[in-house]
């Protein structure tokens, strides 16, 4: 079995490891961005995808990765894994209807409520403790769907007609512009930017560069958060004009765990 995860700020990325050491799996989890993927693609067979869900869609980056390599997914056999910081209606399913156009036979769905990481929002903000339980009860639902898969009864969260309605008329009726393209509205505060270097080093989509000792952002944002949460003197935002709160998984993992991942 092989783990394919996007991940911006480690909720997708903690998930599928946690799945594949309660399966019992050998298996490595590759992020999508790594050279390797695709190679590991083609020697397996059974794969489970883990990602966030954006506006109860696919993050831009994994579409154009499942669509530019769409000959590698026919005849496997796919389990998937959505994160979320809400209800997400057919979060899984957005991404196994699209793997079954191109001959993948989805053996189900899993979604998992996770902390927001859309740290320049208020919107969906919860406290240190509620966020580390939010990861507790993720990791019980884990547990409880990979017995499940053992015993042949693949979760089915996010997969059917129920759900596709759920997601479509829920947020991605609404907000399918957000998701459609690249955004271009990454702003860096040149007063606060210290050309650290760290956002160009994290964005899976190479958009960052600095010059002059500044960071500059292009056009091909893929909304991870991944420099936004990581960025030291909390100089970049996206869709607010300041920072709330910046998290990690790290942040609400116990220290075991932490060293862990």
């Amino acid at each position: 079995m092989l783990g394919i995860y996007f991940s911006g700020t480690g909720n997708s990325r903690y998930a599928l490891n946690v799945f594949l050491k309660q399966y019992g799996s050998s298996a490595r989890a590759i992020a999508i961005e790594d050279t390797d993927a695709i190679e590991y693609i083609k020697k397996s067979k059974e794969i489970v995808f883990c990602y966030p869900v954006q506006y109860s869609n696919i993050p831009k980056i994994l579409k154009d990765f499942i669509d530019q390599n769409w000959e590698l997914w026919s005849g496997k056999q796919i389990f998937v894994i959505a994160t979320m910081g809400l209800f997400s209606g057919d979060g899984a399913g957005i991404l196994a209807r699209r793997l079954q156009r191109y001959g993948s036979e989805v053996i189900g769905g899993l979604h998992l409520k996770m902390p927001d990481s859309i740290a320049d929002e208020k919107a969906l903000k919860r406290s240190l403790e509620k966020n580390k339980e939010l990861v507790r009860q993720a990791e019980q639902k884990i547990d409880r769907a990979v017995r499940l898969i053992k015993n042949g009864k693949a979760p089915q969260e996010g997969i059917g007609v129920l759900y596709h309605l759920a997601g479509l008329f829920g947020q991605r009726l609404y907000f399918y512009h957000k998701t459609k393209q690249y955004s271009s509205k990454l702003k860096i505060d040149p007063g606060k930017c210290i050309s650290c270097t760290k956002c160009v080093r994290l964005c899976p989509m190479k958009n960052l560069k600095v010059e002059r000792g500044l960071a500059i952002a292009g056009i091909r944002c893929t909304m991870c958060y991944r420099c936004i949460n990581n960025c030291p003197k909390q100089a970049i935002t996206l869709l607010g004009k300041q920072i709330v709160v910046q998290g990690t998984i790290e942040k609400y993992l116990p220290e075991s765990e932490e060293n862990e991942i």
